[in-house]
């Protein structure tokens, strides 16, 4: 009875670039999508495309996809649940991954249990929990901090704070960067960490040039870098 008037809010995975969507998604996901004729996406254009591959049931351009990311004014928030005040169902599409985890979609679902909408998560692939499960880390107490800071000696500091607490607390830290600017990350964690301290480099996960590789500070000195230039990659570590 509570949500019978209202539409069901989506939570819509999507391959962590260019995987097969048959691969990467689960056949009741899949189904879900294609029937769906409104969303919500962090980029409308990979938001098609992806539409594009399941296929969808309705003509793309018949299908609302309405945008909503880091740059989207919260007083258009409230216009992006109408056609759920309305009845319909949307889908709400992270630019990769899970949406509202690291996204800005979070927003919107926070506002839909606001008006007593329905939140219906989909299972799909999180680069983040993908990165730990393969990690060889502590699963059992861990943390994703999102992005370090960009400049060099506050990120100095932020590594050095976060492997602090990693030994204090037994907690994998879990964090993101730029594509472009993955391998100044990871030099200065070889050159701030620890020696016995755990860094583990997750790269294109889901993907056929998949990568996931753990050693200690003193073995990435040892072994040297991958490369990681340009690709999306998750940091962990553990003190």
């Amino acid at each position: 009875m509570l949500f019978m008037s209202k539409g069901k809010l989506y939570l819509i995975p999507v391959p962590l670039g260019q995987t097969p969507v048959d691969t990467a998604l689960p056949q009741p996901v899949r189904d879900c999508a294609r029937q769906l004729k409104h969303f919500v996406a962090e980029n409308a254009k990979s938001a098609r495309a992806f539409l594009k591959s399941l296929p969808s049931d309705t003509p793309l351009q018949q299908i609302e996809i309405r945008e909503l990311n880091e740059h989207t004014s919260p007083s258009v928030l409230n216009e992006l649940l109408e056609p759920l005040l309305a009845g319909m169902d949307v889908g709400l599409i992270s630019e990769a991954g899970c949406p509202a985890v690291a996204d800005p979609g979070a927003s919107l679902v926070a506002l839909a249990h606001s008006e007593r909408i329905q939140v219906l998560p989909m299972v799909g692939p999180s680069s983040i929990l993908l990165a730990l499960m393969g990690s060889g880390l502590s699963g059992q107490n861990f943390a994703f901090h999102g992005y370090l800071p960009a400049k060099n000696e506050p990120r100095k500091k932020r590594l050095r704070e976060l492997e602090n607490d990693s030994r204090q607390e037994k907690r994998t830290q879990i964090f993101i960067e730029t594509p472009y600017r993955n391998k100044q990350l990871l030099e200065t964690m070889i050159n701030t960490c620890a020696p016995n301290t755990k860094i583990c480099v997750a790269t294109d996960l889901t993907l056929a040039s998949e990568s996931i590789m753990t050693h200690t500070t003193a073995g990435w000195r040892r072994h040297g870098l991958p490369s990681i230039d340009r690709q999306p990659t998750v940091f962990l570590l553990q003190a």
